[in-house]
């Protein structure tokens, strides 16, 4: 049985602007930014007081909340994500759960345009676990050099690679509990790989992740696995592949870490952090990323 979704509980102020203002959930025909890409994410919000975190700098999570409206408000908002990004996807190219798991070590602390761009020459040297496995270390460390931390990198993608060989026959097995036992992999990593290479529903909890489900105020959880967990009750699990990726896309594209374009964001209406960012709708539509922008920030 599905759950209803909540209302906005935010007093709205009235807006002169006429009947031709923009509500949230529309976009504005023919808005561009910058480089003249069609602003697909960009949803002018109905303009409000900013909820009650923005104004005083306190959390948003709200301990009064039933856990029955956050989840009515979670999968509300979590619905409102499908729509902003249809297009949401992994944003590392590759093509089989060995590439993928490897360029997932390599995108800590760097970009995923940046990993894009080396694990082609990676991959054309080292197809498989079994080549990688026996790589010279100063080759790897060459071609990782631009993702940074690449010493560390280098010995996280060998030390991978040869557990594969030593352990499973050189196969990415397709189980948590396996792949965490890995050199450099930890839970995200591992949802990111079963998530995308096996089919196997899982959050992904990268920055962009925990920074927005905590301004959504559906956790005041810092640690990574706690967050997994609590958010892990509030969406369903079939969901939590795409949901990842939706989360992930609007803190890349929309609710940017240090200027959330709140006036442009089509969750305004049932986000308790509304109002961190400018909420003008002209002022926000600028913060918007293109649709082809990837780890802006």
């Amino acid at each position: 049985m599905s759950i209803p979704a909540s209302e906005p509980t935010q007093e709205a102020i009235p807006n002169e602007a006429g009947p031709d203002e923009a509500v949230p959930g529309e976009a504005v025909p023919g808005e561009t930014g910058p480089d003249g890409a069609a602003l697909a994410y960009a949803r002018p919000a109905r303009l409000r007081r900013p909820a009650r975190a923005a104004l005083t700098g306190s959390s948003p999570f709200d301990p009064e909340e039933t856990p029955l409206s956050r989840t009515r408000r979670a999968r509300r908002m979590a619905r409102e994500l499908a729509v902003l990004h249809p297009d949401a996807h992994c944003e590392l190219d590759f093509t089989n759960a060995f590439e993928l798991l490897v360029a997932t070590v390599l995108s800590a602390q760097t970009t995923d345009k940046m990993v894009n761009k080396v694990t082609p020459a990676l991959f054309a040297k080292y197809p498989d676990a079994v080549s990688l496995a026996g790589a010279d270390r100063d080759e790897v460390e060459q071609i990782l050099k631009p993702t940074g931390f690449f010493r560390a990198k280098t010995n996280s993608v060998l030390g991978l690679s040869q557990a594969l060989v030593e352990r499973f026959d050189g196969e990415v097995p397709g189980r948590m509990a396996d792949l965490v036992t890995l050199p450099g992999v930890g839970r995200k990593t591992a949802n990111v790989v079963l998530g995308n290479a096996f089919g196997v529903p899982g959050l992904t909890v990268d920055t962009h992740f925990g920074r927005l489900v905590r301004r959504f105020g559906w956790t005041a959880e810092e640690d990574p696995v706690k967050v997994e967990a609590e958010i892990a009750a509030l969406v369903p699990k079939k969901e939590w592949t795409d949901f990842s990726h939706r989360v992930i896309f609007h803190g890349r594209r929309v609710c940017h870490a240090k200027k959330a374009a709140c006036g442009a964001c089509g969750l305004a209406a049932w986000c308790p952090s509304y109002g961190i960012g400018p909420i003008d709708p002209q002022l926000a539509l600028k913060l918007v990323k293109s649709p082809t922008a990837s780890d802006t920030e």
